[in-house]
């Protein structure tokens, strides 16, 4: 979690104007700022659920190409993104935390051929919230999920992502009171 004094309270949200909320929430869903963009309006946010669900209602709402997308903003686990160091911060404390740069040799070369036959297969990267999973889960739920329908697997991604977004978010805001767990 972020330290306590960098976390913004919802007032110090609400006064935010459009640019500095952009800046603060832009990457809680991964390279998709429009997501935030896109609820700054529904200001005054009471807490951290209120700004989360808006968020989710927003992508509820996209046309599956839009879904589509959000998860083509995601990187491959543990995959060339990662290899490189371009990571984003979120996402390379998320990856770590689930043991994915700790893999194995054999375990980095399953990873990557079964990212391979996803992204393959529906067109997007597997999503998983990586925070609340270890590397063994995750490539067990890959091998699973690579038996589900393109639409049945894009809305497990974008369930993941809402998970995802709302563990950034409390990263970010203050949440006193607030159920840290999804």
């Amino acid at each position: 979690m972020a330290p306590s004094s960098k976390l913004k309270t919802p007032a110090q949200i609400n006064n935010m104007d459009y640019e500095e909320f952009i800046d603060v929430f832009g990457n809680v869903i991964e390279h998709c700022s429009l997501c935030a963009a896109a609820v700054w309006r529904y200001r005054p946010f009471k807490d951290v659920k209120y700004l989360h669900e808006e968020i989710c209602k927003f992508v509820d709402q996209l046309p599956p190409a839009g879904g589509e997308g959000i998860l083509r903003s995601h990187p491959d686990l543990a995959g060339r993104a990662a290899s490189e160091g371009l990571l984003t911060k979120e996402s390379n404390q998320e990856q770590r935390a689930a043991g994915l740069s700790d893999l194995t040799q054999e375990e980095r070369k399953q990873l990557a051929q079964m990212n391979d036959m996803y992204r393959s297969k529906f067109g997007f990267p597997f999503v998983i919230c990586a925070r609340k999973n270890k590397k063994d889960v995750i490539l067990e739920g890959l091998r699973t999920r690579l038996n589900n329908s393109q639409e049945a697997e894009l809305q497990k991604g974008l369930t993941e992502v809402k998970k995802i977004c709302y563990l950034r978010l409390l990263d970010l805001v203050e949440h006193d009171g607030i159920e840290s767990r999804l």
